[in-house]
């Protein structure tokens, strides 16, 4: 395959993902827990945040994939966790305090989409660069789309790399699922042919001499730029870059 065709067909992959019944297009609704208890409309159970956990009870005949009471204890800005109603879903995720999104395949915005407009795909920029990791992982706090919030990340270290004859240092966080990094970024393309907060950069692990490819052929947009009920966090100030990175995903066809 030509390295065109091999973008081609990571990017199919990538719409159909964004589409799948329950993905990130299907939120339709977000609501942020309190220490009293609460009901939300279309969510099964009475929620509630009690300590370090959010709290349900169900009632019995409610359709629910947990029954009685249950506690969901997760990590903050961590992965949310994915409980059955129907044939939708109801995700319980801690950003600061604990929230509950509902997942429904007939979402407006999963409907109507259309794919993810994106630069044509060009080898000048996959470029190469370096990990340089820290003696010990650093927390690093970022902001979030969300007034207010913050994340809080593990950044393993430093990633180098050289642009018209500049060289640039991104700081990376873990990838997803823990496999290779990743990188939130802006660029001068940001707010104009891409996203304003932000995108996101996957790079493989480096190699035993630290080398890595950043291809921003591949880098994509959050779900915050697709649907309003998303919590993302900004870069950090240093992940800013100054030039125009005109490769990946352009800004959704719904914030056209």
């Amino acid at each position: 395959m030509t390295f065109a065709d091999q973008w081609r067909a990571w990017h199919a992959e990538r719409e159909r993902v964004l589409a799948e019944p329950h993905g990130w297009l299907s939120i339709t609704a977000r609501h942020w827990l309190t220490p009293e208890p609460q009901r939300f409309e279309g969510i099964p159970g009475t929620w509630r945040e009690a300590g370090d956990a959010a709290v349900v009870a169900v009632e019995p005949g409610e359709e629910f994939g947990v029954s009685g009471t249950a506690r969901f204890e997760l990590v903050n800005s961590g992965p949310g966790e994915m409980v059955k109603a129907g044939d939708r879903v109801v995700e319980v995720a801690r950003r600061g305090g604990y929230l509950v999104r509902l997942r429904d395949p007939a979402a407006p915005v999963r409907v109507a989409f259309r794919g993810v407009p994106a630069y044509e795909p060009d080898p000048a920029w996959v470029l190469p660069g370096r990990f340089e990791p820290f003696a010990e992982p650093r927390p690093v706090t970022v902001g979030a789309v969300v007034e207010g919030l913050s994340h809080v990340y593990s950044s393993p270290g430093v990633l180098r790399f050289a642009h018209a004859g500049v060289e640039y240092a991104l700081t990376a966080f873990n990838g997803k699922g823990g496999a290779g990094l990743s990188v939130l970024f802006t660029d001068a393309t940001s707010g104009v042919t891409t996203y304003a907060a932000n995108r996101s950069l996957a790079i493989a692990s480096p190699d035993a001499q630290g080398r890595v490819e950043l291809d921003f052929n591949r880098a994509v947009n959050l779900p915050c730029a697709f649907i309003d009920l998303a919590t993302c966090p900004l870069p950090p100030p240093e992940n800013r870059l100054p030039f125009p990175v005109e490769a990946g995903e352009q800004i959704p066809f719904e914030r056209r």
